[in-house]
């Protein structure tokens, strides 16, 4: 019997007691892995249903391939670049074909029917947790936490710069001193 799959975005034809080489798959040497996606599959001319149909494998070892050398170069521009890449693959050992998912579904509906007894059901049931509220940090009234500013000209904090001591905020810069800004309205001797 022959099958067709489809694994790393290729087809493979296999035979049961086939090795492959396919692209990285998850697993360690010795895992037992299955092939969902058949495509075609067969015994010497004639085609069966591939409805339920998985191929089952066995990782024989994870490798990489041949060193592939990619070379850039722009002439009269002084670019060159050299990298080198290895392939991860998974060496595939095909033990079987055969229809292993029906069997798969039905045992886990048996199970579902059969009621659970012992320490499974009580295993099963979500474990009780005790929950209790803890305090709000921040205070309740609304004038601790938001002070109003010192007055009506002096400039608000948005958050500002933080000094290295302590990680609080920088004082603001005083403006007694400083020029009026370019859009201010500037006294004019006719409003005396």
């Amino acid at each position: 019997m022959f099958a067709v799959v489809r694994t790393g975005g290729k087809q493979y034809r296999v035979h049961p007691g086939d090795k492959i080489v396919v692209e990285k798959l998850d697993g360690n040497a010795g895992d037992k892995i299955t092939l969902g996606e058949v495509l075609l599959a067969g015994d010497a001319g004639n085609l069966k249903s591939t409805d339920g149909l998985t191929v089952a494998a066995e990782i024989v070892a994870q490798a990489k391939g041949e060193k592939v050398t990619v070379f850039k170069k722009r002439r009269r521009h002084n670019y060159r670049r050299k990298k080198g890449h290895r392939q991860q693959h998974t060496i595939l050992k095909i033990v079987a074909i055969g229809d292993h998912k029906a069997e798969k579904k039905a045992a886990p509906k048996a199970e579902a029917a059969a009621p659970a007894k012992g320490k499974k059901a009580e295993a099963a049931e979500a474990p009780k947790v005790d929950t209790k509220e803890t305090p709000n940090p921040a205070p309740q009234e609304e004038a601790k936490a938001n002070p109003p500013a010192e007055s009506a000209d002096a400039p608000t904090k948005t958050g500002g710069k933080k000094s290295a001591a302590g990680g609080k905020a920088a004082k603001a810069a005083s403006t007694e001193n400083a020029a009026p800004a370019k859009g201010a309205a500037k006294k004019s001797s006719k409003a005396k």
